[in-house]
């Protein structure tokens, strides 16, 4: 990697800082001193150190306007960047783009998903995200292959298995999810319409409406207390709010049934949707294992 030299004879902290620095240009196409301060708690001064020295190691990767750092497309990350540390990053606040050694951990075990999107990718989705951009794109349908769209992105959607990106779809009209590792040569559209009122994520039903799901033992297992011990389920129910255009991803990772008649079996099935018409309207619902829409 280029200046590994130069950044091996930085503190670890300072790397940290530079490391959240890139981030930040990376994924959301700008870092303000504020960012840094706010982040790490230092001083102004030490704030604007770091920026200076992040824009003198990597010239290429940042420009300098209206008091804040932006990203250029020539950027080539000087730091190697987990995904999964960089989605958790993105979508729940954890610590971002750590480039050093990880802290002290226990013994543990845990699975990796077997698909990674391209962090280029990600970048420019969330960068258009948080621009409020259009993007161009082409697509792998499973259906007809690649094909040209051009989508206004809002949020990301993890199903358990994969990432999503939920946008509308200029090219069809309407907001769905698009798999983000089906994704190809993303670039925002610089001379588009700005994305208007009905393509924004205050007019995607979908995802601002909430469905609220109760989830009880399945009937075919022994002991239903045991599950409700495993679930933190109080009298016997576990209520759970979600959005309808996630809700069926939701049931299908834990595997809950929502058959009419309760008749899934397995090992892996403990969970049953108390009332499979809670699901009645959400966008997702298809997704649900057993589920049946009402005729």
């Amino acid at each position: 990697m280029e200046h590994d030299h130069s950044l091996s004879a930085l503190s670890a902290a300072q790397r940290l800082r530079l490391a959240f620095i890139e981030f930040r240009v990376w994924f959301y196409g700008e870092v303000a001193r504020k960012h840094v301060v706010e982040r790490f708690e230092v001083a102004t001064a030490a704030g604007t150190r770091d920026l200076i020295l992040y824009r003198q190691l990597a010239p290429h990767n940042v420009s300098y306007e209206q008091k804040q750092y932006r990203y250029l497309p020539s950027f080539q990350p000087l730091f190697r960047h987990d995904p999964d540390k960089v989605l958790a990053a993105l979508t729940t606040g954890a610590s971002a783009a750590d480039a050093g050694g990880s802290s002290e951990t226990i013994s543990h075990a845990s699975p990796k998903r077997l698909n990674q999107p391209d962090l280029s990718t990600l970048a420019t989705v969330t960068r258009a995200i948080h621009a409020g951009q259009a993007l161009a794109l082409t697509y792998l349908s499973m259906k007809k292959g690649p094909s040209p769209r051009v989508i206004v992105p809002h949020s990301l959607v993890d199903s358990g298995l994969r990432w999503h990106i939920r946008a509308f779809d200029r090219t069809k009209g309407h907001f769905r999810d698009l798999v983000l590792t089906r994704v190809e040569d993303a670039r925002a559209v610089e001379d588009a319409s700005p994305p208007s009122k009905d393509e924004q994520i205050g007019a995607d039903v979908q995802w601002n409406r909430l469905f609220t799901l109760n989830l009880v033992p399945h009937p075919s297992r022994p002991h239903p207390d045991v599950i409700a011990k495993d679930f933190g389920m109080q009298q016997g129910r576990l209520r759970v709010s979600l959005r309808g255009a996630v809700a069926g991803y939701v049931m299908r990772q834990w595997q809950v049934d929502c058959s009419p008649d309760a008749g899934m079996r397995g090992q892996e099935i403990r969970l049953r949707l108390a009332d499979p018409a809670e699901l009645e309207g959400a966008g997702s619902a298809a997704l649900a294992p057993g589920y049946v829409a009402p005729r």
